[in-house]
């Protein structure tokens, strides 16, 4: 055991015998947590590792402070350290994604693009309708001017992409609150080769005319050109919003860069801060100048009190994205998801869009007979840690859906390279081809109950076994 490896594992040790004093069960669940991840093939592509250096970062006394307001201008007083912490966050997303602000209170993707929805409302809406009412500030509008403003801010528009071609719940999905706070409608991808095709977008925003314009996505597995987008939305004078939660460590490691890098294309882009970039569970804002001072205004806009001991992790993660190894991972990541994908292709299993050239592999599971969620507890069962997702006009719906989505950066962070995940695709693909679907009450065909074959199990989990051992999580750290 290294030097270092000896104080990560004490630090540990000694934190969870804290926590045992007071809630053993707390202790037990976080030790079985550890185990269970260490054991299992983490292919959910929003998730990944984080280093031992982020996760302490968080246990510390920055979790009791309360610090609404900006750096340098809080609403509680003895916030200077705080202020330390937010304003090297800042400076390393600002340095690491070239862009001219950055915002790193919002607390997860969500509150980022709840944030960056209204700043853009403000911006775009609200400051023009001030002027219109001769008011310097909204303190001076009056209950009528007021009862004007909440209907042109409520009644704008939002194009998006649809949930089933990839798009995220946030961009307009009529459940979610962006679905119910804008006027909204979504664009799709192509209906043959399930790509993005930029024309018929064109068309829908000519035809839609929306305030904001959304790229970016949760299960698209391909770049996007977000030059093309700009031009788009500049075309129908739309602000074009950026969401690159799940890409975002492949901006970061110059994986995507030129027409394929959002921030200098979009006017706001919004991530996170785990998945594949690799930090705590977090929200960050990057942002044109024009409308840095809108969403600095997130707080008391959206946001409550900033989470000032995530802030901390996140400038910690980010400096970490800001070193070399970090793009060798970044690359990596991408190459694996190219590996995973031909390992499923040459095995004859269907993916949206024929393969990948991001992070992200869509299997398409009908050809095996199953729902995505027959598949994604057959291959929980074998170990296999997965989510089942819609594919583009999904029959399934988006509960039962017909697809599973899988990501390489857990795997990756553990060292997983393109034998491993040629042997992933191999082990996935022997689950499913020996998993059937289970019946109803009734003695109809079920689309949640399942039958996997004996032995399958037990076969997978070995041969998960054989690799994970020689690429351990967290090598060197030991619990006592």
């Amino acid at each position: 055991m290294t030097d270092q490896s000896a104080l990560i594992s004490s630090a540990y040790s000694q934190a969870l015998s804290v926590i045992e004093s007071v809630e053993p069960r707390i202790a037990e669940a976080t030790r079985k947590e550890l185990a269970d991840q260490r054991s299992s093939l983490k292919l959910i592509a929003s998730e990944n590792y984080a280093s031992p250096a982020v996760l302490l970062t968080m246990g510390t006394w920055f979790s009791d402070k309360y610090a609404e307001g900006t750096v340098g201008h809080r609403f509680y007083a003895g916030c200077q350290n705080v202020d330390t912490v937010e304003a090297l966050a800042a400076e390393h997303a600002r340095e690491l994604f070239g862009a001219p602000y950055a915002y790193a209170q919002p607390h997860s993707g969500i509150d980022a693009n709840l944030t960056a929805f209204w700043s853009i409302l403000a911006h775009r809406v609200e400051g023009p309708w001030l002027e219109k009412f001769g008011a310097k500030n909204v303190n001076e509008l009056t209950e009528a001017d007021w009862e004007t403003l909440r209907g042109e801010l409520g009644n704008q528009r939002l194009l998006g992409m649809s949930l089933d071609a990839g798009g995220h719940l946030t961009h307009g999905f009529r459940p979610n609150i962006s679905g119910k706070m804008f006027y909204q409608q979504q664009y799709g991808t192509d209906p043959e080769t399930q790509l993005l095709d930029y024309d018929l977008v064109r068309a829908k925003a000519r035809e839609f005319q929306p305030l904001i314009l959304i790229a970016g996505y949760s299960a698209y597995p391909r770049r996007i050109n977000f030059a093309k987008m700009r031009e788009i939305a500049d075309e129908v004078g739309a602000t074009l919003m950026v969401d690159m939660a799940h890409f975002a460590g492949l901006v970061a490691g110059k994986v995507f860069t030129g027409d394929e890098d959002p921030v200098p294309f979009a006017h706001i882009t919004t991530t996170t801060t785990h998945k594949s970039l690799r930090g705590p569970r977090g929200g960050l804002i990057l942002a044109q100048e024009e409308y840095a001072s809108s969403v600095d205004r997130g707080c008391p806009l959206v946001l409550g009190g900033p989470l000032s001991h995530v802030m901390a992790a996140k400038a910690v993660a980010l400096a970490e994205a800001r070193q070399d190894s970090f793009r060798t991972y970044a690359q990596q990541v991408a190459d694996n998801a190219k590996s995973l994908a031909d390992g499923f292709l040459t095995r004859g299993a269907k993916l949206v869009t024929g393969g990948t050239d991001n992070h992200i592999v869509l299997l398409d599971v009908t050809s095996f007979g199953l729902t995505g969620r027959q598949a994604e507890s057959a291959l929980l069962d074998a170990g296999v840690v997965t989510n089942r997702n819609s594919v583009p006009n999904d029959p399934n719906g988006a509960w039962y859906t017909s697809g599973v989505r899988f990501g390489t950066p857990a795997l990756t962070t553990r060292g997983f390279g393109h034998d491993e995940f040629d042997k992933v695709a191999e082990l996935v693909v022997d689950v499913l081809k020996n998993t059937r679907p289970g019946s109803t009450k009734a003695g109809g065909a079920s689309k949640a109950t399942y039958e996997l074959g004996d032995g399958v199990a037990d076969r997978t989990h070995a041969a998960s076994a054989e690799m994970l051992d020689k690429h351990p999580l967290y090598p060197g750290l030991e619990l006592t």
